[in-house]
C-alpha cells in the first residue's frame, strides 16, 4: 500500500520496525539510541499530545509528514528540512558486482566516524540495529556504506548512504545503492529513500539511477515546550 508512505515513520513504527518501538497506540518514538524519529498516527492536537506524554521531557524528536503546518502544540518547532521521498520504479540492478560486506556491531567506531566526514542524517550508536547495512573497506578504513532503515511492511527506505570525501568519484555510492534494491526486491519490498532538498547533487543522482519523486517531504525538529 503506497499510502504507508505519506507517514513513513508511523508505518514502520507499526510494522516493520515495530521490535525498535516505543510509545502508545497514537504516538510512538524509536529507542533513542537507535534514532530520533518519532510518530502520531494522525495530525491532531490529541495525538500530539499524546506523543508530549509518552516522550521524556528533555528529547527533542524528529518528524516525517507531508504536511506543511502541524497542528503542532504544545509542542515548539525547532527546525523544518524539506526534502523529497524519492521511489524506485527503475529494473533491479545486476549483481555483476562482487556481494558487499554486511556490517556488524564491531563496525560502529568506523561507521560512526564515517558519518562524521559524510553525514547522512543521524546515525547514533544504536542505528545499526535497523540492520542491513553494507561497507566498502580500503586498507582497513572503512570508506563507504549504506543501509535500511524504515520498513513500512511494504516498501523499505535506504538510508545512511555516505562516502569519505577522500574516496568520491569512485562509484561506491552507486554500488552500495544497487545491493540495497537487489536486498530489499528479493524480500518482496519495494525500495525508497529519502533525500533533502537542498541536496541537488544527489537529487539528481537519485534520478539518474531510476527514482523517481512521490512526495515532497517534511522533516520537523520538535522540542517539548515546558514554560
Amino acid at each position: 500500500m503506497i499510502e504507508t508512505l505519506d507517514n513513513p515513520v508511523w508505518s514502520a513504527l507499526t510494522s516493520g520496525n515495530k521490535h525498535l518501538a516505543l510509545g502508545s497506540a497514537g504516538a510512538k518514538y524509536f529507542q533513542p539510541a537507535i534514532a530520533p524519529f518519532a510518530a502520531v498516527a494522525e495530525n491532531t492536537r490529541e495525538h500530539f499530545d499524546n506523543l508530549w506524554e509518552v516522550v521524556p521531557d528533555n528529547q527533542p524528536v524528529a518528524l516525517f509528514r507531508k504536511e506543511q503546518n502541524l497542528t503542532h502544540s504544545p509542542w515548539t518547532i525547532i527546525n523544518r528540512i524539506d526534502g523529497f521521498q524519492m521511489l524506485f520504479e527503475g529494473a533491479t540492478p545486476d549483481a555483476g558486482d562482487a556481494p558487499l560486506p554486511a556490517l556488524s556491531r564491531s563496525d560502529v567506531p568506523q561507521m560512526l566516524a564515517l558519518t562524521q566526514l559524510s553525514p547522512p542524517g543521524p546515525f547514533l550508536a544504536d542505528t545499526i540495529a535497523f540492520g542491513g547495512y553494507e561497507g566498502i573497506y580500503e586498507g582497513g578504513q572503512l570508506v563507504a556504506m549504506a543501509g535500511r532503515r524504515f520498513d513500512s511492511g511494504t516498501h523499505v527506505e535506504i538510508s545512511a548512504v555516505c562516502t569519505h570525501p577522500d574516496h568520491t568519484g569512485r562509484g561506491y555510492a552507486r554500488q552500495l545503492i544497487h545491493s540495497q534494491i537487489r536486498h530489499i526486491r528479493a524480500e518482496g519490498k519495494l525500495p525508497y529513500l529519502h533525500v533533502r532538498a537542498d541536496n541537488t547533487r544527489a537529487h539528481g543522482i537519485y534520478r539518474q539511477m531510476g527514482f523517481i519523486e512521490r512526495a515532497a517531504m517534511f522533516i520537523y525538529i520538535l522540542k517539548k515546550n515546558l514554560q
